[in-house]
């Protein structure tokens, strides 16, 4: 019966980052709607990572729902409780901030993330990364999609050993891009 259960509270989760991300679109050519973008974060951890914890995965689907959407702390913690609003919380960054800022920061806090932030942020980074493999953002030059993966395997780095199984896909991308000597 916990797994039905968990079955129901994962749905619910999904269809509630689906209705704050309803109309947000990712940056590619296509215009994907921005709700695969979570989904597949929950995807990569769930078939890649075989990552079966139910706040993780319900924290991967709503990754960006404060950071994107009007969502808050509060709302995250009174729908689905004080663990995923915690892991939720810990991957946000603060949009008050200048975005070097952020970036700094994300790099700065990679090695002090918990064993379940850090989880989401490896498979957050790997469906970024896999996607502008296939696509540049637009408006992207070659070289800012080079500068993200460079600032994405710093982050990576100070994520080590949390799972080897993505951490290992994502070196594989950054060796593709020449970024080994960041390993």
């Amino acid at each position: 019966m916990a797994a039905v259960a968990d079955t129901a509270r994962l749905l619910d989760t999904a269809d509630f980052a689906a209705r704050k991300h309803a109309a947000q679109r990712r940056k590619d050519p296509e215009r994907t709607p921005y709700i695969n973008h979570p989904i597949g974060v929950a995807q990569i951890l769930a078939q890649e990572a075989g990552v079966a914890d139910l706040a993780v995965l319900q924290a991967a689907l709503l990754h960006d729902t404060v950071e994107d959407t009007d969502t808050t702390f509060a709302e995250i913690e009174e729908r689905f409780g004080e663990e995923v609003r915690r892991i939720v919380e810990e991957v946000t960054d603060d949009k008050a901030l200048p975005k070097a800022e952020r970036k700094r920061l994300q790099i700065e806090r990679a090695a002090r993330s918990s064993r379940a932030a850090a989880l989401v942020k490896l498979a957050d980074k790997l469906y970024n990364l896999r996607d502008m493999n296939r696509c540049a953002p637009q408006g992207w030059s070659a070289k800012r999609v080079q500068e993200y993966f460079l600032w994405a395997s710093k982050v990576v780095k100070g994520l080590q050993g949390t799972s080897p199984v993505l951490e290992e896909k994502l070196w594989l991308l950054f060796k593709a891009r020449g970024l080994c000597e960041t390993a």
